[in-house]
């Protein structure tokens, strides 16, 4: 694996990051979920990111991390780098919801005991919550550090004009962004307008999460959508609609691309992210040790030709 720098900052991460937003959960098969962290640790990942609303049920991503930590890597603590989240619906009420002070310090306070850790080395405002100050959600970050209960702070998901603010109240107080976490992939690429360039000019570094956007950006869906598949499920993110005949064929070109460059689609969309240097680490989810391995094998063909990155830009174009 190889790693690098985060923003202007001395810490380092991997390109593969591990998500535990799917899989980890109380629902999910423990034993596959040590095997897939255990892996992940043995082939030099050594992020894993998680939020305290992870399952399901919420926190239980949580809990099953914090087992496996303690049975299995509490000796290696200092090798690891644990970030978590809080800014969406966690617990019913007024208080478990949003970026108010109350919410984010019970909060971490919550993950702690969860995971079982003295600190996080990253925590995370999850969402940019437009019902409390921003200057009330930001001061809160900036405590955890002063307090010692995380050693970075970030943010994922913020509009950029509010992130801008974000970043000049914390290098006021000393206690730089260290990361911004947004969607990014080749089917979506808002960031490249104003986030990246944001960062770039802050020193903040970046961390692309849902790289393959569901699953779309792998051979699952080239020929419609399979049973069992997410958009075939009632629940979740990905929707039926959301497969269209038009992103079929952007992905049915897209993946004869990766096949000219002796690559799947999904090995292709994750190094597409991380040929920009501008990306810290993207974040990849797994459902089993292959799953994950071949994620990690894809970063031996990072470069793109010019030709290669000009045809992405007319797939996306529809040209």
């Amino acid at each position: 694996m190889n790693y690098r720098f985060c923003g202007n900052s001395g810490l380092q991460l991997p390109l593969i990051s591990l998500g535990l937003w799917h899989n980890f959960g109380e629902v999910d098969n423990f034993s596959i979920a040590t095997d897939v962290i255990l892996h992940a640790f043995e082939q030099g990942i050594t992020h894993f990111d998680l939020a305290n609303n992870y399952g399901p049920p919420p926190g239980s991503a949580e809990i099953n991390f914090g087992k496996i930590f303690q049975t299995h890597l509490k000796n290696h603590r200092d090798e690891l780098i644990i970030s978590s989240k809080a800014g969406h619906l966690m617990w019913e009420g007024p208080y478990g919801d949003g970026g108010s002070r109350k919410y984010l310090m019970a909060s971490i306070d919550q993950s702690l005991k969860r995971t079982g850790l003295a600190y996080f080395d990253i925590f995370y405002s999850h969402r940019y919550d437009p019902q409390t100050p921003l200057e009330e959600t930001i001061q809160a970050l900036i405590d955890m550090v002063k307090q010692g209960k995380t050693l970075y702070v970030g943010l994922s998901k913020y509009p950029v004009d509010k992130a801008l603010e974000a970043y000049r109240m914390m290098q006021a107080q000393h206690v730089r962004c260290l990361i911004f976490q947004d969607r990014y992939n080749l089917l979506n690429r808002e960031p490249e307008a104003d986030v990246i360039p944001m960062n770039k000019q802050f020193e903040v570094g970046f961390i692309a999460f849902s790289p393959l956007a569901q699953g779309l950006l792998t051979d699952k869906y080239l020929n419609g959508i399979p049973e069992n598949s997410r958009a075939a499920k009632p629940h979740g993110f990905l929707k039926k609609e959301d497969v269209s005949p038009e992103i079929i064929h952007k992905i049915r070109r897209l993946n004869v691309l990766a096949e000219q460059r002796g690559q799947t689609l999904a090995e292709m969309s994750l190094v597409w992210l991380l040929h920009n240097e501008a990306v810290t680490s993207v974040i990849v989810g797994a459902s089993s040790v292959k799953q994950l391995q071949n994620n990690i094998g894809s970063v031996k063909n990072i470069g793109f030709t010019e030709a290669e990155l000009g045809e992405i830009m007319r797939i996306n174009n529809d040209e």
